[in-house]
C-alpha cells in the first residue's frame, strides 16, 4: 500500500479537530441523541497550477486552451479541459480579458416589458449567446427614449461588453442607436431605421401583406385593422403592409384602429367591431389583442369564422388553443436571436468598418380555424 492510501485511510477515522470518531459499536448514552456527521474542511478553490499539475502540462498550456488558442493538440486539450471538470476550475474574466483583450460578455438594452415580443426576443438571445460561450448584462429600460438608450449604452461601455445589441421595437430607440459611438459594436435587433447601425428584423411589411392577402384571397371584400402603438416601428410596418395589399386590390382601406398591445385594448376595438354587420375580416396587430376581439365578438353572439374572419400576428403559444384556434403571422424569434448574435461577432471580429447593413427574416403564415370563405 503506497503514502497516499495510508494518508487517505488515517484521515477517514478522524473528524476535522483530529479527534477520533466514535466506531458504530460504541455504546451511546442513555437517550442521548446521534451526534450530526462531521462537516468536511472547506476544500480550496483550484488555481491554474492545480489544472496543469493534474493535466501533466505547463500552466501556459492551461492558459492557451482556457482562451482557445489553436495551437494546442486535440488530445492534450481534452486533459486540461477534464482536469478543469475534476477540479471545478472557473478561470477568472478579469485576467482572461487581460490576456485575450475580450469579456466575452455581451450588452442587451431592451425594454421592461411582458410583451411577447420583445421577451422572446431575448430570450433567444440569451440562448444564443449562452451557446456561443459568451456571458449577457442585461439594461432593461422603463423607457426606450433616446437619453435613456444612450445611457444604458454608456454604462454597458463602462462594464467592458465586447458589444451590444439594442432591443428597438419603439420609434425612441431606433433613434438613439443612429448616434451611438463607433468604438464599440452595435446591433439594432426587432426593429431599427435602415443606414445607422446593422439590423436585424422580421420582415413586418410582408407578415402583414401575407395575413391581408389570405382574407382577400377568402372573397371577403375589405379587411379592417386593429393596429400597435402609433411609436412601435412594427406596428407602422404592420400597418404600411396592409394599406399596400388593400390598395394593389384596388381597395379603399378603412380607418385605423389602435390598440396598446393588450387584450383589453383588442376588447374595446372588437366591442365596436362587433356591432357592424359590414364587418366580414379583421386583422390585429399582435394574438393578445386578438384574444380581445374574440371575446367582444363572442359576447356579441357573432360567429367565427362563420360571419368574422379574424388574423393575428406573433403566435404566441397559447393562440392555437384560443376559441376557435387562431390563424395568425408566426415570428422566428430563435432565428432572430442567432442571426443578431452572428452578425454582432461579426463585427467585433472584423478590423475595418462596414456599411450598415438589414437582414430579414420571413415571417410565416400560420392557417387555423379562424379564418374561412366570405359569407354569402
Amino acid at each position: 500500500m503506497n503514502a497516499s492510501s495510508d494518508s487517505t485511510e488515517a484521515s477517514e477515522g478522524a473528524t476535522p479537530s483530529g479527534v477520533a470518531a466514535p466506531r458504530d459499536n460504541a455504546p451511546a448514552g442513555r437517550g442521548d441523541a446521534a451526534a450530526p456527521p462531521a462537516r468536511e474542511p472547506r476544500r480550496r478553490t483550484a488555481v491554474m497550477a492545480d489544472v496543469a499539475r493534474l493535466a501533466g502540462v505547463s500552466h501556459q498550456t492551461v492558459s492557451r486552451v482556457i482562451n482557445d488558442n489553436a495551437h494546442v493538440r486535440p488530445e492534450t486539450r481534452r486533459k486540461v479541459l477534464a482536469a478543469m471538470r475534476t477540479l471545478d476550475y472557473r478561470p477568472n474574466p478579469a485576467a482572461r480579458a487581460l490576456v485575450t483583450g475580450r469579456s466575452r460578455t455581451l450588452g442587451v438594452v431592451s425594454v421592461d416589458t411582458t410583451l411577447y415580443g420583445p421577451a422572446s426576443t431575448l430570450f433567444a438571445i440569451e440562448q444564443a449567446a449562452h451557446a456561443a460561450g459568451y456571458f449577457i448584462t442585461v439594461m432593461s429600460l422603463l423607457t426606450m427614449d433616446r437619453a435613456s438608450v444612450l445611457g444604458a449604452v454608456d454604462r454597458l461601455r463602462v462594464q467592458g461588453v465586447d458589444g451590444i445589441l439594442v432591443i428597438t421595437p419603439q420609434e425612441g430607440a431606433a433613434q438613439a442607436v443612429v448616434n451611438l459611438p463607433a468604438s464599440v459594436p452595435v446591433v439594432a435587433v426587432e426593429a431599427g431605421r435602415p443606414g445607422s447601425v446593422p439590423v436585424v428584423a422580421v420582415d413586418q411589411f410582408a407578415g402583414a401583406a401575407s395575413a391581408t392577402q389570405l382574407l382577400l384571397d377568402l372573397g371577403h371584400q375589405n379587411v379592417w385593422h386593429v393596429a400597435g402603438p402609433r411609436d412601435f416601428l412594427e406596428a407602422q410596418q404592420r400597418v404600411e403592409g396592409w394599406r399596400a395589399t388593400l390598395a394593389a386590390a384596388g381597395i379603399d382601406p378603412p380607418p385605423v384602429l389602435t390598440g396598446d398591445w393588450s387584450p383589453r385594448s383588442g376588447y374595446e376595438v372588437g366591442r365596436r367591431l362587433a356591432k357592424d354587420p359590414d364587418v366580414s375580416a379583421v386583422f390585429v396587430a399582435n394574438d393578445q389583442m386578438a384574444l380581445g376581439v374574440l371575446r367582444a365578438l363572442h359576447e356579441r353572439g357573432r360567429s367565427i369564422p362563420g360571419e368574422i374572419s379574424i388574423v393575428g400576428f406573433d403566435d404566441i403559444p397559447e393562440a392555437q388553443y384560443f376559441t376557435p384556434p387562431l390563424t395568425t403571422v408566426r415570428q422566428d424569434f430563435g432565428e432572430m436571436g442567432r442571426s443578431s448574435l452572428r452578425l454582432l461577432l461579426e463585427l467585433m471580429d472584423s478590423e475595418r468598418a462596414h456599411p450598415p447593413s438589414q437582414l430579414t427574416i420571413a415571417p410565416e403564415l400560420v392557417v387555423r380555424r379562424s379564418t374561412a370563405p366570405a359569407p354569402r
